[in-house]
């Protein structure tokens, strides 16, 4: 059969690889799949719980290794930490962690993922992991959740933003991977300024008749070139100078928003993120990601959670109850995660070390279960206790909250084959 395969040419490689793919999934040709994603196949799609109800998607992210101890997964005994949890109003959900009052009140609003483990401790590898279901590879780059929305889902309709935005934006972000570069996430470094630069700095008409002098000099390459890359650039500029004119970068201006309400949200960058990506998924925006970083708490954990848990407990709470207000938060998925949780022991610096074997993530809204935990650590937080759950099924789940086909095999211009998630499972059990 390998030497049969082999003598096809590259598109009929490709397509006997699809063909197998959806119905075998798991066959020894496509190494990224497993049986694992065979069990999925078929589990996943449009008659399961939460499939597609989450419109939208906003990704808290706390880059650093989040202690799940402290926060959202709150032990007793030897490894409790310095704060006293507090109980959560909510059936299914018991405690807290002491840093986080605003959200054990609003606790009947989450889902938690109590069982979460990886295999990396090493921060740029579990980040990278937590955003795209993939290791990092030399050879390859792969696509963020956002990005998979937009091949499987095309261009919101009738809207001029962008699909996908990051705000609080580091350098390093795995954007639009094999994908093509039109589809990478606008970035945000300070929610303050919002998009910057956007605006021509000459009079309209001196403006319009520089695109028209570049669109003559540029219109005779476009057509003699007419490959997918340089299509991609045209469909790019085209949809900036859309944006440039567009109505709708007002929902980047957090200056129309009431001083009340951008008290709420906590007069910081995590806190305006959040109040930043409330706007823009009221405005169409598909996928937002807000991160916050301040979590690699190797020293004195108490102070940096006494400073990192009122932001993270103030805009996150802000976030849900404005959402819910207008009507947002049934079709906006909100998650939670970082790239691992820290060790149960306090260490001699007062401080927690890294720690990927167990911690916890978040989901609220977009159809997951309101006051619901799923899986456990154990009684010290060391390891998953039920219900193990992978980096890969946690996105495996965004996608399908999203409506994705998460078991469906795309071919990168390598001719490599990749699925949203990888491996992952979707966790249909936290979805209503």
């Amino acid at each position: 059969m390998k030497s049969e395969l082999l003598r096809l040419n590259d598109a009929n490689r490709r397509q006997f690889m699809l063909n197998t793919a959806k119905t075998v999934l798991g066959v020894t040709l496509l190494p990224g799949l497993s049986s694992k994603m065979a069990k999925a196949a078929g589990a996943s799609g449009p008659g399961t719980p939460g499939f597609g109800k989450a419109k939208h998607v906003i990704y808290l992210w706390m880059g650093g290794g989040m202690t799940h101890i402290d926060t959202f997964d709150p032990k007793e005994g030897a490894t409790k930490g310095f704060g006293d949890r507090i109980k959560a109003k909510a059936d299914g959900i018991d405690y807290l962690g002491g840093y986080l009052p605003k959200l054990a009140e609003n606790a009947s609003k989450l889902s938690l993922i109590r069982s979460m483990s990886s295999k990396t401790g090493v921060h740029e590898a579990g980040t990278y992991i937590m955003k795209t279901g993939y290791e990092p590879r030399g050879t390859i780059v792969h696509p963020a959740m956002g990005v998979w929305g937009s091949h499987f889902l095309g261009r919101i309709k009738d809207v001029t933003l962008p699909d996908s935005v990051v705000v609080n934006s580091g350098s390093a972000y795995p954007g639009a991977g094999f994908f093509p570069p039109a589809m990478s996430p606008i970035p945000i470094s300070n929610p303050e300024t919002g998009l910057q630069n956007i605006k021509p700095t000459t009079s309209d008409a001196q403006f319009s008749k520089r695109i028209s002098l570049m669109n003559e000099f540029d219109s005779g390459f476009r057509k003699k070139f007419q490959s997918e890359d340089v299509k991609a650039y045209s469909e790019f500029y085209d949809e900036t100078l859309k944006l440039m004119k567009s109505e709708d970068l007002k929902a980047f201006d957090l200056t129309l928003e009431t001083p009340e309400t951008r008290e709420k949200y906590g007069r910081n960058n995590f806190g305006q993120g959040c109040l930043l990506a409330r706007r823009l998924v009221e405005s169409g925006v598909r996928f937002v990601e807000v991160q916050m970083g301040g979590w690699d708490m190797h020293n004195t954990i108490d102070n940096a959670m006494t400073n990192n848990g009122n932001t993270l407990d103030t805009g996150f709470s802000a976030l849900l109850l404005d959402l819910e207000a207008k009507g947002l938060l049934d079709s906006t998925l909100v998650v939670l995660g970082s790239e691992f949780g820290r060790t149960p022991d306090i260490n001699e610096n007062d401080g927690r070390d890294h720690y990927p074997l167990a911690y916890t993530t978040v989901l609220a809204g977009g159809g997951a279960k309101r006051g619901f935990a799923y899986g456990a650590s154990d009684k010290e937080g060391r390891r998953p206790a039920d219900k193990q759950t992978s980096p890969e099924d946690f996105l495996a789940t965004i996608g399908h909250a999203m409506g994705l086909p998460v078991e469906e095999v795309v071919m990168s211009p390598s001719n490599r084959p990749f699925t949203v998630g990888n491996t992952g499972v979707p966790v249909i059990d936290i979805f209503a």
